[in-house]
Protein backbone atom coordinates (compact mmCIF):
# COMPACT_ATOMS: atom_id res chain seq x y z
CA UNK A 1 0.00 0.00 0.00
CA UNK A 2 1.12 3.36 -0.92
CA UNK A 3 1.22 6.43 1.88
CA UNK A 4 0.88 5.79 5.09
CA UNK A 5 -2.55 4.22 6.23
CA UNK A 6 -5.72 6.07 6.72
CA UNK A 7 -6.54 6.18 10.60
CA UNK A 8 -9.78 4.79 11.34
CA UNK A 9 -12.95 6.98 11.13
CA UNK A 10 -10.76 10.47 10.58
CA UNK A 11 -11.31 11.06 7.10
CA UNK A 12 -14.86 9.91 7.27
CA UNK A 13 -15.41 12.02 10.63
CA UNK A 14 -13.68 15.28 8.70
CA UNK A 15 -15.53 14.52 5.50
CA UNK A 16 -19.09 14.05 7.52
CA UNK A 17 -18.17 17.87 9.26
CA UNK A 18 -17.54 19.32 5.69
CA UNK A 19 -20.73 18.04 4.04
CA UNK A 20 -23.07 19.07 6.72
CA UNK A 21 -22.41 22.19 7.11
CA UNK A 22 -23.86 25.05 5.26
CA UNK A 23 -24.29 29.00 5.39
CA UNK A 24 -27.15 29.27 7.91
CA UNK A 25 -29.51 32.95 7.12
CA UNK A 26 -31.32 32.04 10.14
CA UNK A 27 -31.04 31.46 13.64
CA UNK A 28 -32.57 30.85 17.21
CA UNK A 29 -31.80 33.91 19.62
CA UNK A 30 -30.00 31.41 22.15
CA UNK A 31 -26.28 32.43 22.69
CA UNK A 32 -23.67 29.71 22.41
CA UNK A 33 -21.92 29.77 25.74
CA UNK A 34 -18.23 30.99 26.24
CA UNK A 35 -16.51 27.67 26.72
CA UNK A 36 -17.84 26.30 23.11
CA UNK A 37 -16.72 29.94 21.55
CA UNK A 38 -13.23 28.84 23.00
CA UNK A 39 -13.39 25.15 22.07
CA UNK A 40 -14.04 25.76 18.39
CA UNK A 41 -11.43 28.91 18.36
CA UNK A 42 -8.69 26.64 20.00
CA UNK A 43 -9.62 23.80 17.46
CA UNK A 44 -9.34 26.27 14.54
CA UNK A 45 -6.17 27.40 15.75
CA UNK A 46 -4.47 24.37 14.40
CA UNK A 47 -4.37 25.49 10.74
CA UNK A 48 -1.16 26.08 9.32
CA UNK A 49 -0.34 29.80 8.62
CA UNK A 50 3.10 31.42 6.76
CA UNK A 51 6.11 31.04 8.99
CA UNK A 52 3.43 29.91 12.22
CA UNK A 53 2.22 34.18 11.86
CA UNK A 54 -1.16 33.03 12.60
CA UNK A 55 -2.55 36.25 11.70
CA UNK A 56 -6.16 36.47 12.74
CA UNK A 57 -8.06 38.50 15.11
CA UNK A 58 -11.45 37.91 16.58
CA UNK A 59 -13.55 40.54 17.96
CA UNK A 60 -16.77 38.70 19.04
CA UNK A 61 -19.85 41.10 19.88
CA UNK A 62 -23.00 39.70 21.65
CA UNK A 63 -26.02 41.55 23.28
CA UNK A 64 -26.16 45.29 23.05
CA UNK A 65 -23.03 45.65 21.40
CA UNK A 66 -24.08 43.30 18.75
CA UNK A 67 -27.42 45.26 18.34
CA UNK A 68 -25.90 48.46 17.69
CA UNK A 69 -23.46 46.86 15.47
CA UNK A 70 -26.52 45.94 13.53
CA UNK A 71 -27.63 49.45 12.79
CA UNK A 72 -24.21 50.97 12.11
CA UNK A 73 -23.98 48.32 9.69
CA UNK A 74 -27.01 48.81 8.16
CA UNK A 75 -26.87 52.46 7.55
CA UNK A 76 -23.63 52.40 6.26
CA UNK A 77 -24.74 49.92 3.82
CA UNK A 78 -27.63 51.78 3.16
CA UNK A 79 -25.14 55.58 2.62
CA UNK A 80 -21.42 54.94 2.20
CA UNK A 81 -19.65 54.72 -0.60
CA UNK A 82 -17.81 51.22 -0.59
CA UNK A 83 -14.23 51.31 0.56
CA UNK A 84 -12.92 48.03 0.94
CA UNK A 85 -9.17 47.50 2.57
CA UNK A 86 -8.79 44.77 0.34
CA UNK A 87 -9.52 45.25 -3.16
CA UNK A 88 -13.01 43.69 -3.92
CA UNK A 89 -13.23 40.72 -6.78
CA UNK A 90 -13.11 42.54 -10.54
CA UNK A 91 -15.55 40.42 -12.11
CA UNK A 92 -17.26 36.59 -11.69
CA UNK A 93 -17.02 35.43 -15.22
CA UNK A 94 -17.71 31.87 -16.97
CA UNK A 95 -18.43 29.17 -14.49
CA UNK A 96 -17.31 31.59 -11.38
CA UNK A 97 -20.82 33.28 -12.82
CA UNK A 98 -22.45 30.33 -12.76
CA UNK A 99 -22.10 29.19 -10.01
CA UNK A 100 -22.94 32.62 -8.33
CA UNK A 101 -26.06 32.96 -9.84
CA UNK A 102 -26.99 29.50 -9.39
CA UNK A 103 -26.56 30.04 -5.32
CA UNK A 104 -28.20 33.29 -5.65
CA UNK A 105 -31.53 31.65 -7.59
CA UNK A 106 -31.37 28.43 -5.32
CA UNK A 107 -31.67 31.60 -1.89
CA UNK A 108 -34.32 32.94 -4.16
CA UNK A 109 -36.19 30.18 -4.39
CA UNK A 110 -36.05 29.04 -1.05
CA UNK A 111 -36.98 32.45 0.26
CA UNK A 112 -39.92 32.65 -1.58
CA UNK A 113 -38.56 35.43 -3.79
CA UNK A 114 -39.64 35.62 -7.36
CA UNK A 115 -36.39 36.29 -9.26
CA UNK A 116 -37.89 39.45 -11.09
CA UNK A 117 -38.58 40.83 -7.25
CA UNK A 118 -35.78 43.13 -7.56
CA UNK A 119 -37.20 44.95 -4.17
CA UNK A 120 -37.41 41.81 -2.28
CA UNK A 121 -33.79 40.68 -3.25
CA UNK A 122 -32.68 43.91 -2.50
CA UNK A 123 -34.18 43.04 1.35
CA UNK A 124 -32.97 40.13 1.67
CA UNK A 125 -29.62 41.29 0.60
CA UNK A 126 -29.79 44.18 3.61
CA UNK A 127 -29.93 40.82 6.09
CA UNK A 128 -26.54 40.52 5.31
CA UNK A 129 -26.07 43.91 7.92
CA UNK A 130 -28.73 42.85 10.22
CA UNK A 131 -26.18 39.14 9.98
CA UNK A 132 -29.05 37.22 10.12
CA UNK A 133 -29.75 37.53 13.62
CA UNK A 134 -27.35 35.77 14.42
CA UNK A 135 -27.16 36.13 18.40
CA UNK A 136 -23.24 36.20 17.74
CA UNK A 137 -20.62 37.83 15.26
CA UNK A 138 -16.82 37.36 14.74
CA UNK A 139 -15.44 39.82 13.16
CA UNK A 140 -12.02 39.19 11.43
CA UNK A 141 -9.31 41.20 10.95
CA UNK A 142 -5.33 40.75 9.81
CA UNK A 143 -1.95 42.81 10.03
CA UNK A 144 -2.15 45.20 7.18
CA UNK A 145 1.59 44.31 6.48
CA UNK A 146 0.88 40.51 5.68
CA UNK A 147 -1.47 41.86 2.89
CA UNK A 148 -2.56 39.00 0.43
CA UNK A 149 -0.75 36.44 2.24
CA UNK A 150 -2.00 37.39 6.15
CA UNK A 151 -5.51 37.43 4.37
CA UNK A 152 -5.06 33.99 2.86
CA UNK A 153 -4.01 32.32 6.04
CA UNK A 154 -7.03 33.90 7.59
CA UNK A 155 -9.32 32.04 4.91
CA UNK A 156 -8.04 28.70 6.10
CA UNK A 157 -8.94 29.94 9.97
CA UNK A 158 -12.32 31.04 8.84
CA UNK A 159 -12.80 27.53 7.20
CA UNK A 160 -11.28 25.93 10.08
CA UNK A 161 -13.89 27.83 12.38
CA UNK A 162 -16.64 26.94 10.36
CA UNK A 163 -15.75 23.34 10.15
CA UNK A 164 -14.67 23.02 13.96
CA UNK A 165 -18.31 24.77 14.85
CA UNK A 166 -20.50 21.98 13.11
CA UNK A 167 -18.78 19.99 14.99
CA UNK A 168 -20.04 21.48 18.24
CA UNK A 169 -23.43 22.04 16.83
CA UNK A 170 -22.97 25.44 16.22
CA UNK A 171 -24.34 26.76 13.02
CA UNK A 172 -22.33 29.73 10.90
CA UNK A 173 -22.15 31.70 8.07
CA UNK A 174 -18.74 33.70 6.89
CA UNK A 175 -20.15 37.67 5.52
CA UNK A 176 -17.29 38.92 3.16
CA UNK A 177 -20.56 41.51 2.77
CA UNK A 178 -18.92 43.91 5.47
CA UNK A 179 -15.79 44.20 3.97
CA UNK A 180 -16.76 47.11 1.75
CA UNK A 181 -17.69 49.57 4.71
CA UNK A 182 -14.47 48.90 6.49
CA UNK A 183 -14.24 52.65 7.67
CA UNK A 184 -17.43 51.94 9.92
CA UNK A 185 -16.26 48.52 11.68
CA UNK A 186 -13.10 50.24 12.21
CA UNK A 187 -14.78 52.66 13.99
CA UNK A 188 -17.56 50.91 16.02
CA UNK A 189 -15.03 48.93 16.91
CA UNK A 190 -11.36 50.72 17.67
CA UNK A 191 -10.03 48.83 15.22
CA UNK A 192 -6.09 50.48 14.18
CA UNK A 193 -5.06 51.13 10.63
CA UNK A 194 -2.39 48.63 10.82
CA UNK A 195 -4.98 45.84 10.67
CA UNK A 196 -7.20 44.99 7.62
CA UNK A 197 -10.83 44.11 8.05
CA UNK A 198 -11.63 40.51 6.46
CA UNK A 199 -14.76 39.70 6.88
CA UNK A 200 -17.70 38.53 9.82
CA UNK A 201 -18.36 35.14 10.97
CA UNK A 202 -22.50 34.94 12.45
CA UNK A 203 -22.57 31.95 13.86
CA UNK A 204 -25.65 30.62 16.49
CA UNK A 205 -27.84 27.81 16.73
CA UNK A 206 -29.85 27.31 13.27
CA UNK A 207 -34.28 27.53 13.14
CA UNK A 208 -34.56 24.40 11.44
CA UNK A 209 -38.20 25.69 10.63
CA UNK A 210 -36.41 28.64 8.67
CA UNK A 211 -36.98 27.61 4.83
CA UNK A 212 -33.95 29.70 4.25
CA UNK A 213 -31.53 26.92 5.67
CA UNK A 214 -32.99 24.21 3.87
CA UNK A 215 -31.35 24.80 0.49
CA UNK A 216 -27.86 23.15 -0.71
CA UNK A 217 -25.30 24.28 -2.71
CA UNK A 218 -23.17 21.59 -5.47
CA UNK A 219 -19.88 21.47 -5.75
CA UNK A 220 -17.50 20.84 -8.58
CA UNK A 221 -16.16 17.50 -9.00
CA UNK A 222 -12.69 16.61 -8.54
CA UNK A 223 -11.91 16.36 -12.35
CA UNK A 224 -13.12 20.17 -12.52
CA UNK A 225 -10.33 21.61 -9.93
CA UNK A 226 -7.96 19.48 -10.42
CA UNK A 227 -4.62 18.97 -13.12
CA UNK A 228 -2.66 15.96 -12.70
CA UNK A 229 0.64 16.06 -14.65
Amino acid sequence: MDGQPVRDGDFEAFERLLGARYSCRAFLPGEVPRTDIRAIVAAAQQVPSWCNSQPWQLTVLGGETLAAFRDVMTQAALNDPPEPDLPLPEAYLGTYKDRRRTCGFQLYDAAGIARDDRQARAAQMMRNYVFFDAPQVAIVTTPRALGAYGALDCGAFVSAFMVAAEGRGVASIAQGAIAPYAPAVRRFLGISEDRLVLCAISFGYADPDAPVNRFRTERASVDEVVEFR
